[in-house]
């Protein structure tokens, strides 16, 4: 069941280019790092951390972003790595933390040990 705050952010994401994928209705996750991604962005904009108009306007710009560096072969999509690249710049540029600390998390929950996000658009690079 969604809190209040979770079901005005997705409600006001729908129809607009930065909606989740769904499926019969229900949020689509291919992996829990994914879902993981989506909790803790709602979580911290519900907290206050940040402004939920202010990461939707990171993940537009990150979608944007791949979809012109993959004008033609689309096939490497996956809308959550977009999303986690949003979610790195919103945690990076209110200080809730730096590059150097995200990118020793990131690496403490990977499987491969990397320290990136599974995909960097050409805008966090």
């Amino acid at each position: 069941m969604l809190t209040r705050f979770e079901h005005f952010a997705i409600t006001e994401m729908m129809g607009a280019p930065d909606t989740p994928p769904r499926a019969n209705g229900s949020l689509c996750f291919g992996h829990d790092w994914e879902r993981t991604a989506f909790g803790v962005a709602l979580a911290l904009a519900r907290q206050g951390h940040f402004e939920w108009d202010d990461f939707r306007d990171e993940l537009i710009s990150e979608i944007k972003a791949w979809e012109d560096a993959h004008p033609v072969d689309r096939s490497s999509w996956n809308y959550y790595e977009c999303w986690l690249a949003a979610l790195e710049k919103a945690v990076t540029k209110t200080g809730i933390i730096n590059l150097r600390d995200l990118a020793d998390v990131i690496s403490s929950i990977r499987p491969d040990g990397r320290s990136e996000p599974p995909a960097q658009s050409p805008a966090t690079t």
